[in-house]
């Protein structure tokens, strides 16, 4: 067995530095009122030494972990074979980073799950929690309230209960999908239908909502397709088996569809199988068109995908910049986030980051 390394103590920078303990535990722990050069002789210690503060005696005496909580509200097979958030966590840890603290992940995929991380952050282990992936009939909001720990959430919440006013970034999937459908629109195709998202989820709901939208404004005036045919809306739920069954189920219904919105890309990387399985090209026959801008799997499908950017990990980016700005000290919080805007009829204080239309070869 190795003999154990002693650690550098408080005591030694202080000795080291000439200066008392309680002025060491000041800098240390970023406090005030300590002289700029007795500041700066007490860090020249602490790098001499290779001091390092105890985390535990550090949150004692700051009541801050310097940790923040990621929830997913979806399985580990889900969490990573989907790349969105994959995109959303280095978002997140881009900006947890540089703000000196430490991402923990939790996942849930059931009701035991639910109550392990409820417990989890109820014991004060961590500053706050960023949370997305919710399901409408999730009890996460209401058992993470209950845990009294500050929340931000990823995507527009969806539930009315006792929770208060929650905070959250999203992207325009409503006016995403009005400009997604309006580019099939103006191709002149007229048969446009929809693979949904799982519509437990808000993005789906509005990406849908925005559909209906544009099939909407032209009835009576418009071609077959345009008065919102409710056969030409098939249900999916994100992932490329999903958009499989439904461009499978949208093509026994209407093979004479003409193009194709899906709600995300995978979805659609789903749909143009199908569609090369049946011998239909795109998008001479069927136009397609995703939502998310993945890459590089939309510039790398066949043909390469026409889709809706939304920026994934600038709303992680923001999702951490929020939570730090509401629970860090003025003077290290940073900027608060002034590169989104305010979302438009929203159920509490949230940004909305814009969409844009990416045109490829698939529409």
């Amino acid at each position: 067995m190795s003999e154990a390394v002693s650690r550098p103590t408080l005591e030694a920078v202080a000795a080291r530095a000439g200066v008392s303990r309680a002025t060491v535990s000041r800098v240390v722990n970023g406090g005030y009122g300590v002289r700029e050069p007795l500041a700066e002789r007490v860090r020249r210690a602490v790098a001499e030494l290779g001091y390092v503060p105890n985390q535990a005696a550090r949150s004692l005496v700051t009541r801050r972990h310097d940790a923040v909580a990621v929830v997913i509200a979806e399985p580990e097979t889900r969490v990573f074979t989907d790349p969105f958030f994959a995109l959303q966590l280095r978002g997140i840890s881009k900006e947890l980073t540089s703000h000196d603290n430490q991402l923990v992940l939790l996942l849930t995929e059931g009701r035991d799950d639910h109550a392990r991380v409820a417990r989890y952050l109820a014991g004060g282990h961590v500053d706050g929690a960023l949370v997305f992936s919710l399901h409408l009939d999730d009890p996460l909001p209401g058992l993470i309230h209950d845990a009294g720990v500050p929340t931000v959430f990823g995507g527009r919440p969806g539930w009315r209960d006792r929770t208060g006013t929650p905070v959250y970034v999203d992207s325009d999937n409503r006016g995403g999908a009005r400009t997604a459908v309006r580019h099939l629109v103006s191709l002149g195709r007229t048969r446009i239908a929809h693979l949904t998202g799982a519509l437990d989820q808000t993005s789906a709901v509005d990406r849908l909502d925005g559909y209906r939208d544009v099939m909407g404004e032209g009835a009576g005036a418009g071609g077959p397709g345009r008065a919102g045919d409710p056969a030409l809306v098939v249900e999916s739920d994100f992932t490329p088996a999903g958009g499989e069954r439904a461009m499978r189920e949208l093509l026994d219904r209407r093979p004479d569809v003409d193009a194709v919105f899906a709600a995300n890309d995978l979805t659609a990387l789903g749909a143009l199988r199908v569609l090369r399985e049946r011998g239909l090209r795109v998008p001479e026959d069927v136009a397609v068109v995703g939502f998310d801008d993945m890459l590089p799997l939309a510039e790398q499908s066949d043909p390469p995908l026409t889709t809706v950017r939304q920026d994934i990990e600038r709303m992680g980016r923001l999702m951490a910049r929020l939570l730090l700005h509401g629970t860090a000290a003025p003077d290290d919080a940073g900027p608060a986030p002034d590169d989104a805007g305010p979302a438009a009829d929203a159920p509490g204080p949230g940004l909305i980051l814009p969409t844009t239309l990416i045109r490829r070869a698939s529409a």
